[in-house]
């Protein structure tokens, strides 16, 4: 069995920021509750992400010791 590959046109940090903009938008929209707290959740965890993907991929990281 063959894995299907995407080529992405955006780079993975880009496209979590995107999605926690969105998710972000969504929850502005919604009145406080449970909805709204989870979007906003979902946000955060797609921002840390992002930064997490880009601190592994930066030059700079060292091997821990």
């Amino acid at each position: 069995m063959e894995r299907r590959r995407i080529k992405h046109e955006t780079s993975l940090e880009e496209r979590l920021a995107e999605q926690a903009r969105h998710l972000r938008e969504q929850a502005r929209k919604l009145r406080p509750g449970g909805k709204r707290d989870d979007l906003i959740r979902r946000a955060r965890q797609a921002e840390t992400a992002a930064h997490v993907s880009e601190w592994l991929s930066s030059p700079g990281l060292q091997p821990p010791k």
